[in-house]
């Protein structure tokens, strides 16, 4: 039990409910409103369980380096509070409590359920190989709103992709600016990273650039859908919370990193998840 709880601390479990909102999204706009209880919970189990597994499986490939860093030096796998097996078995545990969840929806869902695993798994090896690991990461979450389309319609199409692409956008970019306060630490051990290979100052500018396209992909999304003056609200709201979090960090202080990553974000992605979400119930 107490590793348990060591292992759900090490990968920040309370963390979920920022992802959670993007495969909601993608849930009501299939629905056009409430999905059910039975659907939701469904979503939500394979997001733990997806996320879950995708963080362990992180930290049990990054302990070595997790031990070089001053940064990350303290988490459990270098001090030694959990071993490699009872991790390893963790992230079994988390990858089959996701295929479930997913084989409870429907028949595509389960059947793309490992593809989905692969990516958001294969991710934490890509820092040795490319710097735009932070767009691999994107991917990751960017599967949300598709798994959550798919597990309503039971069909593919291109409108939850919308979404996708913003997910993606707004990931990558919060990862990036993450990313610079390893900036040294990348460069040394020779990991990829944008901050690592082109320095933080233009770290910053492109992770703009990529919050900018998110919210275009957003507004695509949004007239797509053709939903009202009330989603839109919300999607200004986005914008703010973005502009306030890039005020936060500059290249010579990055002393507020920690609250613009996730304090922000995790606010940014309920809001416009409630806000979409009501006109929805509302008005549709």
């Amino acid at each position: 039990m107490k590793s348990l709880l060591v292992v759900l601390e090490s990968i920040k479990f309370e963390h979920t409910v920022f992802a959670l909102p993007f495969a909601f999204l993608g849930a009501f706009l299939a629905a056009g409103g409430t999905p059910g209880w039975v659907t939701s919970f469904w979503i939500m189990a394979a997001m733990v369980g997806a996320r879950s597994a995708a963080m362990a499986f992180n930290r049990l490939v990054d302990r070595e380096d997790d031990g070089l860093n001053p940064r990350t030096r303290n988490r459990a796998l270098p001090q030694g509070l959990l071993s490699t097996r009872f991790v390893a078995l963790f992230i079994l545990a988390s990858s089959v409590f996701f295929l479930i969840s997913a084989w409870m929806l429907n028949d595509l869902a389960f059947r793309l359920s490992p593809v989905a695993l692969a990516i958001i798994l294969a991710y934490s090896y890509t820092k040795r190989f490319t710097a735009f690991s932070h767009l691999l990461l994107g991917l990751s979450l960017a599967i949300a709103p598709v798994g959550g389309w798919v597990a309503v319609r039971g069909e593919l199409s291109l409108a939850p992709f919308y979404v996708a692409a913003a997910v993606l956008f707004w990931v990558g970019g919060f990862d990036i600016i993450y990313a610079c306060q390893d900036y040294e630490f990348d460069r040394k051990l020779g990991r990829y990273s944008v901050p690592g290979k082109w320095g933080i100052k233009t770290a910053l500018r492109l992770s703009s650039l990529f919050h900018v396209a998110m919210v275009a992909c957003l507004m695509v999304a949004l007239l797509h859908f053709q939903l009202s003056l009330f989603s839109w609200l919300g999607l200004a709201l986005v914008a703010v919370g973005l502009i306030y979090e890039h005020s936060l960090v500059r290249p010579d202080d990055l002393s507020q990193l920690n609250a613009a990553f996730f304090t922000l974000n995790g606010i940014i992605s309920v809001i416009f998840f409630a806000f979409v979400g009501l006109d929805l119930w509302l008005f549709l």
